[in-house]
């Protein structure tokens, strides 16, 4: 049922998307876990697009913040106000009341303002004066950041960084794929015909059947084992939190779903697993100065940790 549905999705999406079949299904995989992405890639590589792709292939309310230095928290979760005709405090809900928001160049933003996504990441939830919304599900937050651009940034907070379930590169098409985004642009965006395949209540569905995929024992330690090393390993000064376990095991149960399993494979912890931890560790000092990159420092691990075998 998950890959029947999945597929569907993706096919959409890729009407208006060329290419990029990896990154549509990490953006699946986080969207059957509930889960919240941070995409960063250079500008004009089809990650607005994308987010919007998706919002309308599920027919979700979709809301774009643009995050500059001058935005304040109110700006995002909304305000109470005196109405003076009423003589009585309103509520101004803000654009974080969605289904999908995108978060567009977060990094630009202050860490206050930043901030403000914290509580509706994590608890599903929006407190505006003492007073606490519950959000519309499903809820996903989807950012992009560009990681070139330095002037006029505010690098975001490792607390902040734990909130997204995976960090995605789009990269740039190849010529054939560049070719194509001429044609099917050619007179008009693909996005503005783009049809609903599905709804909220069909992905809620598919988020209660990706929790029946079975992760064996042997899985769940080998997650575990790869977390545990990357606290202990000499040149990573901050290692995987309890949350990147669990968000790595959930991202292991959904992507084998949408590969049509009904159960996880050692490959799929380790495909998932620089997509999941890289950007939550802290590089030390002394292995940034000997030119140790996040990326090369979680293949060791993975090729460290035994995989289990069946016996």
């Amino acid at each position: 049922m998950i890959k029947t549905l999945t597929d569907k999705i993706r096919d959409n999406i890729q009407k208006v998307i060329v290419g990029k079949d990896e990154a549509i299904n990490l953006v699946l995989t986080a969207l059957l876990c509930n889960g919240h992405i941070l995409l960063e890639d250079v500008p004009g590589t089809g990650k607005t697009m994308l987010v919007k792709a998706l919002a309308a292939s599920l027919s979700c309310s979709f809301r774009r913040i643009q995050f500059t230095p001058d935005l304040l928290p109110s700006d995002i979760t909304g305000i109470r106000w005196f109405n003076p005709q009423d003589q009585a405090f309103q509520t101004l809900l803000g654009p974080i009341f969605s289904q999908v928001v995108l978060a567009d160049e977060i990094n630009r933003a202050t860490p206050r303002t930043q901030s403000a996504l914290l509580e509706a990441m994590q608890e599903q939830q929006v407190t505006i004066d003492g007073v606490t919304y519950e959000l519309q599900q499903p809820f996903i937050v989807i950012a992009t950041q560009n990681p070139i651009e330095l002037e006029g940034t505010f690098p975001l907070p490792e607390a902040q960084l734990d909130r997204f379930l995976m960090k995605v590169d789009m990269g740039y098409p190849g010529p054939g794929e560049e070719n194509e985004i001429l044609l099917r642009f050619y007179r008009n965006s693909p996005l503005l015909s783009l049809e609903q395949v599905s709804n909220p209540e069909e992905l809620h569905t598919l988020q209660e059947a990706r929790k029946d995929i079975r992760v064996d024992d042997s899985l769940r330690d080998y997650i575990i084992r790869i977390a545990q090393e990357t606290r202990q390993h000499q040149d990573i000064q901050l290692g995987a939190s309890p949350r990147a376990t669990l968000a790595l095991f959930q991202c292991a149960q959904a992507y084998a779903g949408i590969q049509g399993r009904e159960y996880v494979l050692p490959d799929d912890i380790k495909h998932l697993a620089p997509y999941v931890l890289l950007h939550r560790l802290i590089i030390s000092p002394q292995a940034q100065l000997r030119g140790r990159k996040p990326r090369q420092l979680i293949e060791d691990i993975i090729n460290a940790v035994p995989v289990p075998v069946e016996a």
